[in-house]
C-alpha cells in the first residue's frame, strides 16, 4: 500500500513517515484546517489586539486616567479582556496582555501598564 500526500493526493516518495509531497501541500492543507476552524477565535484575539494596541496608545508613560467616551471613540470594547487583578481594597483592574485599566467615578478609567505581566 503506498502513502499519498494528505492534500493533493499524490502518491509519497521518501521517508516512512512523510505526509505531503511538498512545502506547498504542507502550508495549504494546514492554512486549510486553520481557516476552517477558527473564525471566533481569529476575530476574538484580533479584537485584544486592537484594545491592547488603544490602551497602550493612550497610555505612553505607563499610568494615566480618560474618558470612557475617549476609549469607546478609539473602538476599544470592554467585554474583551485577558485577565484581572483585584486589590486588597477590592478594586478590580482589568488587563489586555500587559495593559491595564481600572474604572474610576464619572466614567473616567485609570491606565495601567504591568512591567511584569
Amino acid at each position: 500500500m503506498t502513502k499519498v500526500c494528505l492534500e493533493c493526493g499524490e502518491p509519497l516518495m521518501g521517508r516512512a513517515d512523510k505526509k505531503f509531497c511538498n512545502d506547498q501541500c504542507r502550508s495549504a492543507h494546514y492554512q486549510k484546517a486553520q481557516s476552517d476552524s477558527a473564525p471566533l477565535i481569529r476575530s476574538i484575539n484580533n479584537q485584544l489586539r486592537k484594545n491592547r494596541m488603544i490602551l497602550a496608545k493612550l497610555n505612553p508613560d505607563g499610568k494615566t486616567k480618560v474618558k470612557k467616551s475617549t476609549l469607546e471613540k478609539e473602538g476599544f470594547q470592554f467585554k474583551y479582556f485577558t485577565s484581572t487583578y483585584t486589590t486588597r481594597d477590592n478594586r478590580t483592574y482589568f488587563f489586555v496582555y500587559d495593559q491595564g485599566y481600572l474604572p474610576l467615578d464619572n466614567d473616567f478609567y485609570a491606565l495601567v501598564h504591568n512591567m511584569n505581566p
